[in-house]
């Protein structure tokens, strides 16, 4: 017997994978081309995807970067659940070489006059974010060898807070689940099949060795959702005031990220 819950998440999968299957046709387009990380979300993703339009129109593309070998495991593993076919692009040694043409932060430092150069993380983050920039131009060179369409794998909780890549995951050509919080996303995982070993998965980017996108916010994705509702729905007296700062300060810093891109307008 289901439950109200799984009833719930069921219809919502249902919904989104009409509105996919809507967007499809109106396309013209051959396939969905998604990247398939081994996560919870692109998970969600491909299975909403087979589901809307037939398993053999969605292409996965792995895209390791030196990365933990489970990844791409976990990634086989939804693909077979959904019975979707896959490519491997392995994107190590080209990130390797990019990374050896980019400047130095003295170099930019130079450049720019600044007294110090970039910190240490500052210079984590810029060699983390070319790892989902490179997987964007990847999706798109695929989609463009085989006439597909490039599915976004984000969440409202990471789209709310930026806590994604400008130009990197958020280039996409459609966002399915960009409406659902982290909690619904594992709801509508666990109503259409996603394997359990992904969804017990922490949550991660991948972008270097023992990343998980939770030390990464400094929350837990059930205290940022608590928050981003209470902040939504104007009544954030029963979340703790730091945590609501916190989030607020990052919905706040990221704005950029949710917008066009300003343009100036002539008279």
């Amino acid at each position: 017997m289901q439950t109200a819950a799984t009833t719930g998440a069921l219809q919502l999968a249902d919904d989104i994978s009409a509105w996919l299957r809507e967007h499809f046709e109106q396309s013209g387009a051959a396939r969905y081309v998604l990247g398939l990380s081994g996560g919870i979300d692109s998970a969600v993703v491909a299975g909403l995807a087979a589901r809307g339009i037939g398993a053999d129109k969605v292409l996965g593309v792995l895209m390791p970067s030196a990365s933990n070998p489970d990844d791409a495991n976990a990634a086989r593993l939804v693909a077979d659940a959904f019975g979707i076919p896959t490519l491997m692009v392995d994107l190590t040694d080209p990130t390797a070489s990019l990374l050896a043409a980019m400047p130095t932060p003295e170099n930019v430092q130079a450049a720019t006059g600044e007294s110090d150069p970039a910190d240490a993380r500052a210079q984590q983050l810029a060699h983390a974010n070319l790892k989902p920039r490179l997987r964007m131009t990847t999706l798109y060179y695929v989609a463009n060898l085989c006439g597909g369409i490039v599915l976004g794998t984000g969440n409202k909780s990471e789209a709310m807070i930026g806590y994604f890549t400008k130009y990197g995951d958020g280039g996409v050509d459609l966002k399915p689940i960009s409406q659902l919080y982290k909690h619904e996303v594992r709801a509508v995982a666990r109503a259409i099949g996603v394997p359990q070993p992904v969804i017990e998965r922490p949550p991660s980017a991948g972008l270097w060795d023992g990343q998980t996108d939770e030390q990464e916010i400094g929350l837990t994705y059930d205290q940022l959702d608590a928050a981003l509702a209470a902040i939504e729905s104007g009544d954030t007296g029963d979340i703790d005031e730091a945590v609501i700062e916190r989030v607020q300060q990052m919905i706040r810093s990221s704005e950029h990220k949710r917008q066009p891109v300003p343009e100036m307008m002539r008279d």
